[in-house]
């Protein structure tokens, strides 16, 4: 189906919040929306004031100045995993570039991205994308406990953080010609275990509904979008959604967005805890190393509008 009017996803007010002394009402309430939204739409809008205007303001001017480098520059970005290093010229999207950072909080990874960039350095850059992502992390680390906590999974929490690498992915898409096609990024659910994404107040993300609907999210100023990945479906047996979803640009202004990924580490084997598993929820998912399910992915491919995981491991009930 095509586009529908724009969606306000549920949101969440995460803003004063921290997993160490919360307010426990307040904590509650936040974790009881945050849950349900994963359940219902595998995504929400989250409030986080941590992360000021001033600092997104300044983020995106980086980002700005970053996608303005010449092409040779930003190739400098390569990585021997798929998908983490600079995308670009693709002929089936030409509206979209990305670049990425592992483990973005950690000075020395930023460092290490801004000196390809910039030889002569840029302090700014590395300190203003280094403490915004750092906010970022503390966020997703909000939304794991309060999921953990939602399923009464909280004795493996700590153990699923210790489990887990990051990934910062930033990305561009420009305005289309008349020519071109507004389809910045086709249909695809992510497979991680939790996205945050982030924009520059251009609208373009649409997500399509369990029902099969696809529409625009209108997301709020200052705010920012989590969503499921497969791996958390894999995780909750199936209790959490991995929306797919797609940017479509209509805009007249070039989009820039950030995506913070929370990924499996390579080596550890992913696969539900044995308390997600009952009559009512049968195993949907046998165990799996994500390593080797990105290379089953990135050598099969997988057709689109299907998950990965799912053909990689599902269960057949």
């Amino acid at each position: 189906m095509g586009s529908e009017a724009q969606f306000q996803l549920p949101s969440v007010d995460f803003s004063n919040l921290n997993t160490q002394n919360p307010d426990q009402c307040v904590w509650d309430s936040a974790k009881t929306k945050a849950l349900e939204a994963l359940q219902l739409y595998g995504c929400f809008e989250a409030s986080f004031d941590k992360i000021s205007p001033d600092l997104q303001k300044s983020v995106f001017h980086e980002l700005g100045q970053l996608f303005d480098l010449p092409l040779e520059t930003k190739q400098r970005n390569s990585s021997d995993r798929e998908f983490h290093g600079y995308i670009g010229q693709i002929p089936f999207m030409p509206l979209y570039e990305s670049m990425g950072i592992d483990a973005p909080y950690v000075t020395e990874k930023v460092d290490s991205f801004t000196n390809l960039m910039w030889p002569e350095g840029n302090p700014k850059f590395s300190k203003c994308i280094q403490t915004y992502s750092k906010m970022l992390w503390e966020l997703d680390e909000m939304v794991k406990t309060m999921v953990f906590e939602g399923l009464n999974l909280e004795k493996y929490l700590k153990e699923h953080l210790e489990a887990t690498n990051y990934h910062l992915k930033v990305m561009k898409y420009r305005v289309a010609d008349k020519s071109e096609s507004t389809m910045g990024l086709d249909s695809h659910a992510d497979t991680s275990i939790l996205t945050i994404l982030h924009q520059n107040g251009i609208q373009g993300l649409e997500i399509r509904t369990k029902d099969g609907d696809w529409v625009t999210v209108n997301v709020s100023p200052n705010s920012f979008v989590v969503m499921a990945g497969e791996s958390f479906n894999v995780l909750s047996n199936g209790r959490l959604h991995a929306p797919f979803h797609r940017v479509v640009m209509n805009a007249t202004t070039t989009r820039l967005s950030v995506g913070l990924f929370s990924l499996p580490k390579i080596g550890t084997i992913v696969k539900p805890p044995m308390e997600m598993v009952d009559v009512e929820h049968p195993l949907l998912f046998k165990p799996f190393d994500y390593g080797e399910f990105m290379d089953y992915f990135c050598m099969a491919g997988v057709k689109k509008d299907t998950y990965g995981l799912k053909t990689y491991c599902g269960v057949l009930n």
